[in-house]
């Protein structure tokens, strides 16, 4: 393996990345076969700041909450609260705690702060955004703070008569965020008001309030800032998304998890696409959610199969959008013990070096007619590469060994 395969193998590098696609995309997307491991979101950290310095990239998306992320967002542009209560509020899922995160946003602000009072131009600045759904393991978010957000901006600068509710409204009709958020739900349909009359009625007030939002565009953009509109609107996604996902939460039909994780990867989709118009943008999450074929998981209720978010982006950008995926040897703080030899990580644990890259299709040349086997992973929380789908994407980053920082 190591010979074959020694003429394709690269440092890790934004160059090496670069020089793998054809065209430059509008969005690159970097996957990881595992949360929570600062050794893969420290070589996220590193290859971001080499795309920022030496290939113009200023905005960096990760699998956190969309709305969150605006917080994070204000602070590195703007120095909007502390870094504290940015680590505490900015993310989704707890990754607010993980100390690659928090380097990230320290560098990133610092970045946008030159030695000038004045601090960097506005177009030089440095993004942040997450472009996942308000949404955990456990339970949605209440469809409060982006829909009441909505309405806020839409009553600030249009007639109160085009408005088809008033805040009050939205807020009896909101209720108490604790029938929104019940842990419970998640596995007990009956346990969720997605289908209540009044989420009903609210998930028509949402798709009215998304469509004179469109309507008032030129007004919007003229009164207030492209960049307003854009949050606006990014507001109105996560409303309407997260009150279909409530609605399909209190779905008792066989298909009520496929259906949810396919609900979540099109509302990842939806952000990735409007962040496409900032290009370039790189992208980290799961492979799972960002390669460009289908999903695979097995939940409690069987096996769940839909498309990524990765794979509608790609359907809609083509070559504008390109992945690489993140493989792994080893980590065994978390039992994952040396790949076997006749897997894809096996035959890549061969390999001499901490990590290297390599081109996905000329890799699945080298690798032969006959695949690797499948790898089985003894731990629930990471997810081996499948060697059938390797040509689908643009290159593998592969790492050795993932050590407990």
């Amino acid at each position: 393996m190591a010979t074959d395969t020694k003429d394709i193998a690269h440092a890790v590098d934004a160059a090496a990345v670069m020089g793998l696609l054809p065209d430059r995309p509008r969005l690159l997307a970097l996957g990881e076969p595992t949360h929570g491991e600062d050794a893969l979101l420290g070589l996220r950290n590193e290859l971001f700041r080499q795309f920022v310095e030496e290939e113009g990239y200023r905005t960096i998306a990760i699998e956190s909450d969309c709305v969150a992320g605006l917080v994070v967002d204000d602070y590195v542009t703007s120095g909007t609260g502390t870094l504290a209560q940015v680590m505490e509020s900015g993310f989704g899922h707890g990754w607010g705690a993980l100390e690659a995160n928090r380097e990230l946003v320290r560098w990133m602000r610092a970045h946008n702060v030159r030695a000038d009072a004045e601090g960097r131009p506005v177009s030089e600045r440095l993004r942040f955004a997450g472009f996942d759904g308000p949404l955990e393991i456990t339970h949605a978010a209440s469809p409060r703070q982006a829909l009441t957000a909505l309405h806020r901006h839409l009553a600030a600068h249009v007639e109160a008569d085009l408005l088809p509710c008033d805040a009050e409204t939205l807020d009896r009709l909101l209720g108490d965020d604790g029938r929104w958020t019940d842990p419970a739900a998640m596995t007990d349909p009956s346990r969720s008001a997605g289908q209540s009359a009044e989420s009903s009625r609210l998930r028509l007030l949402a798709d009215d309030l998304v469509a004179l939002l469109e309507e008032q565009t030129p007004h919007l953009i003229a009164a207030t800032s492209r960049e307003e509109w854009d949050r606006a609107r990014l507001y109105g996604r996560a409303a309407t998304g997260l009150l279909r996902y409530h609605h399909r939460m209190a779905d008792a039909s066989p298909a009520r998890m496929a259906r949810l994780c396919a609900l979540r990867d099109s509302m990842m989709a939806g952000n990735l696409l409007a962040l496409a118009d900032r290009g370039p943008v790189l992208v980290h999450g799961h492979n799972s959610h960002l390669q460009r074929g289908r999903s695979t998981v097995r939940m409690w209720e069987g096996p769940v199969e839909w498309w990524s978010a990765g794979a509608l982006v790609s359907a809609r950008l083509g070559r504008e959008y390109a992945f690489v995926a993140t493989a792994l040897g080893t980590i065994r703080h978390r039992g994952v013990d040396t790949p076997p030899p006749d897997t894809l990580e096996g035959r890549l644990y061969a390999l001499p070096g901490d990590r290297c890259l390599l081109g996905a299709r000329r890799l699945a040349v080298a690798l032969g007619a006959r695949p690797p086997a499948p790898r089985v992973s003894p731990w629930f929380g990471y997810a081996p590469l499948d060697p059938a789908g390797l040509a689908d994407s643009d290159g593998i980053v592969f790492v050795r060994d993932v050590v407990r920082g």
